[in-house]
C-alpha cells in the first residue's frame, strides 16, 4: 500500500501533487493541520508498504520514523525543516535540504527536473519564498499577470492550512488535495473549480482585512511582537499576517502570538527577509517549537513564559 503524509499548507500539497501527477497512486493520505507535524505517529504501516513523506521535520518525527522502517516500512522523505540527526537504513531514501532559500516544492521540482514546475510555484509562493527564487524555477514562459495568480493561489492553499484544529479550517487539507488533483495545471484549477477557489480567496482577503487593524504589542527596530485576539479569523490568518508584515518590513524579525485550545498561546515566527537565520533555533528552545532558518513556530506556550520569549526573541535577532 501507498500511504502519502503531508503537511496541510501550501508547500506539503503542491509537493504531493508534483509527484502523484508523475507517478499516479491511488495512495491513502495523512495530512492534518499546519501545526499538527507528529504525522508519523498516526501512521499503522507493514512490511512492504511504501511511504512517502513530505514538509514535516524529521527531527520531530524520528522515533516513529524508525519504528516504521523497523517494521519493513519503505520510506521517501523530503524536507526542508530542521532534521537533527538522519538515520542510516537501507529502506530509507531522504532529499533534506535545511537551506534558508529551499523548500519541499522546490526540492520536489527538481527532483522531477521541473516536469510539474507551476505546482511548485505556487507551493513557493505559500512558502513566502521571494520572486528572485521563484525565478530560479522554469517561469521565463509565465507571464507577470500569470504569476501574480500562481502567487494568489500559494498564499490562499498556505492560508487554508492555518489554525488550532480541523474545524478552523476552510477545507480540511486532504479534501483540498483532492480538490486540486484533478487539475494538471494550477491555471485550470483556478478556471475550472471556481467555487472552491473564490472561498479560499474571500477567507483570505476578509480574514486579512481584520487583520489590517492589528498594531504591534511591542516593538524594536529589530523585532515586532503582535498579539491576535481569541477569535477564529485570528487563528487562520497567523502565519499568513506574518509572510506579509516579513514582506513589508524585511530587516525585522516578527512574532504573531494567537490563542490556542490549551488556554496559552501559539506563535508564528519569521526571521528578517534580509538575515533569514535562526527561526529555527529560537523556536526549537521551547518544548513544543520547531521550524527553519527563516520561519519557525511554537505551539504552545503559557502566559507566564511570554515574556522570557519576547527576550530571547529580542536577544536572537540584536
Amino acid at each position: 500500500m501507498q500511504i502519502d503524509i503531508f503537511n496541510g499548507d501550501a508547500d506539503g500539497i503542491c509537493a504531493l501533487l508534483q509527484l502523484r501527477l508523475a507517478k499516479p497512486s491511488d495512495s491513502k493520505l495523512i495530512t492534518s493541520f499546519k501545526r499538527d507535524i507528529k504525522l508519523l505517529a498516526k501512521v499503522d504501516a507493514t512490511q512492504g508498504d511504501q511511504l512517502t513523506v513530505l514538509d514535516i521535520s524529521l527531527e520531530k518525527n524520528h522515533t516513529d520514523l524508525l519504528r516504521l522502517l523497523n517494521q519493513g516500512t519503505e520510506v521517501f522523505y523530503v524536507d526542508h525543516h530542521r532534521a537533527g540527526t538522519i538515520p542510516s537504513h537501507p529502506k530509507l531514501t531522504t532529499l533534506i535540504n535545511t537551506d534558508a532559500n529551499v523548500c519541499t516544492s522546490l526540492l520536489v521540482n527538481r527532483y522531477l527536473k521541473g516536469q510539474y514546475y507551476q505546482w511548485a510555484i505556487v507551493g513557493g509562493f505559500g512558502d513566502n519564498m521571494n520572486q528572485d527564487i521563484i525565478q530560479t524555477i522554469n517561469s521565463g514562459s509565465l507571464k507577470p499577470i500569470e504569476l501574480e495568480q500562481l502567487k494568489t493561489l500559494g498564499i490562499c492553499l498556505n492560508y487554508n492550512g492555518y489554525g488550532t484544529c480541523l474545524d478552523d479550517l476552510h477545507f480540511a487539507p486532504d479534501v483540498l488535495y483532492r480538490q486540486l488533483e484533478n487539475f494538471k495545471s494550477p491555471f485550470d484549477f483556478i478556471n475550472n473549480d471556481v467555487e472552491t477557489y473564490q472561498k479560499l480567496v474571500m477567507g483570505y482577503e476578509n480574514d486579512m482585512a481584520n487583520a489590517a487593524n492589528i498594531s504591534a504589542d511591542y516593538s524594536t527596530d529589530p523585532i515586532a511582537v503582535y498579539k491576535l485576539p481569541d477569535t477564529l479569523w485570528a487563528r487562520r490568518v497567523s502565519g499568513v499576517f506574518a509572510n506579509e508584515l516579513a514582506n513589508k518590513f524585511p530587516d525585522r524579525a516578527h512574532a504573531i502570538v494567537s490563542h490556542n485550545n490549551q488556554q496559552g498561546y501559539q506563535i508564528s515566527v519569521r526571521a528578517p527577509l534580509n538575515n533569514k537565520i535562526k527561526a529555527d533555533e529560537l523556536c526549537s528552545a521551547f518544548p513544543t517549537g520547531g521550524g527553519r532558518k527563516g520561519a519557525a513556530g511554537i505551539n504552545h506556550i503559557d502566559e507566564n513564559n511570554m515574556s522570557g520569549f519576547i527576550q530571547l526573541f529580542e536577544k536572537t535577532y540584536c
